[in-house]
């Protein structure tokens, strides 16, 4: 059974800097991409970044230069570093999973808050 662990997230004021980890368990010897989505208030969820089993990245144009999303395959840990943060990143972030092939994204974190403050 796979599961997505998220870290807590937490408040900062505009300009500084959050990081966030996703902890998935269950994938044996199968290479699987993993992703960072976001949803706003009032919005609908959007990807922020997916992250293939070498590594290979797709940002965002939001958060491109900014936000740097690490995977760590030893530990099956996928990390989102935030820097710059502005009022408009304050989202809930879920990290997701899958097999590279899948149309969807079948496994889900449970969610963190970031709250931004100006």
């Amino acid at each position: 059974q796979v599961q997505l662990v998220q870290s807590v997230g937490g408040s900062v004021q505009a300009g500084g800097s959050l990081n966030l980890s996703c902890t998935a368990s269950g994938y044996t010897n199968v290479p699987f991409c993993m992703a960072w989505f976001r949803q706003l208030p009032g919005k609908v969820r959007e990807g922020v970044a997916t992250v293939g089993p070498d590594g290979y990245t797709n940002y965002a144009d939001s958060v491109k230069g900014r936000f740097t999303a690490p995977r760590d395959n030893a530990k099956n840990i996928l990390y989102l570093e935030m820097n710059s943060l502005q009022p408009e990143d304050t989202a809930m972030y879920y990290c997701a999973a899958d097999l590279c092939t899948s149309r969807d994204w079948a496994h889900w974190g449970q969610g963190t808050q970031v709250t931004v403050s100006a």
